[in-house]
C-alpha cells in the first residue's frame, strides 16, 4: 500500500558529505512522521533522526551537529544531509514513515529497502 524509495547513498571520505532522500508513495491519507535509521554489520538498527509533519526533529546524540533532517510534506519526502562523516557512520540507512492509509485507520510504520553508506578513513 505504501512504498518508500531511498536514494543518495554511496561512498564518501571521512569528513565528507552525502545527502539521502526518501520518497513515500501509494495509498497515503497522512504522514505523521518520517525518519532515518541505520544498521551496521553486527549491530542493531538504531535511530538516526526523525521529523514530524509539524517540523519537530529528533537526532541521535552521535549525529547531532553533523546531520540535518528535513521534510517536504507536499512531496511526502524526507532528506538527510550528512556532513563531517566518520567511518563509524558506515551502515545501511533505512527510511521510515508513520503513515495513516485511511482516515479511520491507525497509523503504522513502513520501511524502505535501505541504502548503503560507506565512509572511508
Amino acid at each position: 500500500q505504501v512504498q518508500l524509495v531511498e536514494s543518495g547513498g554511496g561512498l564518501a571520505q571521512s569528513g565528507g558529505s552525502l545527502r539521502l532522500s526518501c520518497a513515500a508513495s501509494g495509498r497515503i491519507f497522512s504522514i505523521n512522521a518520517m525518519g532515518w535509521y541505520r544498521q551496521a554489520p553486527g549491530n542493531q538498527r538504531e535511530l538516526v533522526a526523525t521529523v514530524t509533519s509539524g517540523g519537530s526533529t529528533n537526532y541521535a546524540d552521535s549525529v547531532k551537529g553533523r546531520f540535518t533532517i528535513s521534510g517536504d510534506n507536499a512531496k511526502n519526502t524526507v532528506y538527510l544531509q550528512m556532513s563531517s562523516l566518520k567511518p563509524e557512520d558506515t551502515a545501511v540507512y533505512y527510511c521510515s514513515a508513520t503513515v495513516k492509509v485511511y482516515s479511520l485507520y491507525s497509523a503504522r510504520d513502513y520501511w524502505g529497502q535501505g541504502t548503503q553508506v560507506t565512509v572511508s578513513s
